[in-house]
């Protein structure tokens, strides 16, 4: 069993943060991973910084350009994680866009992966059928769980041949916008939320985008298996940098 699938197994709700590498210094990546796990979160997304974050609003863009300004690049990033499994425990997933991984390779994307610690990917803009014909052999062959996702227009039927091929969890995406706080979610998001659980899925669904304090967390979690706070953790990070991380976390919980 994957660190990952024996997160989720466990009966909580889970917290997972995201957060730029590089941000909002070159050499705070793995202070705040260390920092993140002491916390108590559950899981870590480690933004890999692109120039043209789609997904992404003005919050993670910013950090994302800073990063990629302060000089961190896929191969630094690395080269940070290299020693990460001798302090830090929970799962670890790089979330990132795809045409850094296709820069770098994708066998030696994978095996760095492997070879570091990562147990997960998350390639936004990598098509779940793509990934299927062309890369799930590889990401498996490295032990990597691929995250795929759904949003409140992906059809039943999409949703379950993503659930047939994943074997970690769904990050299921709130809205169809980009990432970003927001104050609360509305009847159609909590609906929705509602209606996938209701589909019985072998994979637990976690929700990203909106979620930024302890309101928004238990409204995501109350169908759900757990939540991923992006935007307003980066935001947090900016203010008080890396000493203010105990006291978000404990804002959520």
């Amino acid at each position: 069993m994957s660190r990952i699938q024996d997160k989720l197994s466990q009966n909580k709700k889970l917290l997972s943060i995201y957060f730029t590498a590089g941000y909002p210094n070159i050499s705070d990546t793995v202070s705040i991973i260390q920092k993140l796990e002491k916390s108590g979160v559950d899981m870590i997304e480690i933004g890999l910084p692109f120039s043209d974050p789609l997904a992404d609003g003005p919050t993670i863009q910013a950090s994302s350009t800073a990063a990629l300004r302060n000089g961190m690049t896929t191969k630094l990033l690395f080269e940070q994680l290299r020693n990460i499994r001798e302090s830090v425990k929970i799962p670890l997933l790089i979330m990132g866009y795809f045409n850094p991984i296709l820069q770098f390779g994708v066998d030696e994307f994978c095996k760095m992966c492997k070879e570091t610690g990562i147990d997960g990917l998350i390639i936004p803009d990598l098509p779940v059928d793509i990934y299927e014909t062309t890369y799930k052999s590889t990401f498996e062959r490295y032990g990597l769980i691929n995250v795929l996702l759904i949003t409140p227009q992906t059809s039943d039927e999409r949703i379950r041949l993503i659930d047939s091929i994943s074997n970690g969890f769904i990050y299921m995406v709130s809205s169809s916008s980009v990432t970003g706080s927001l104050d609360g979610f509305d009847e159609i998001q909590t609906d929705y939320f509602k209606r996938v659980a209701g589909m019985k899925l072998k994979n637990p669904l976690i929700v990203g985008f909106g979620i930024n304090n302890q309101k928004t967390f238990q409204q995501a979690t109350k169908s759900t298996s757990g939540a991923i706070i992006g935007s307003a953790f980066v935001k947090h990070l900016t203010e008080t940098g890396i000493s203010g991380i105990d006291s978000f976390i404990s804002g959520i919980r």
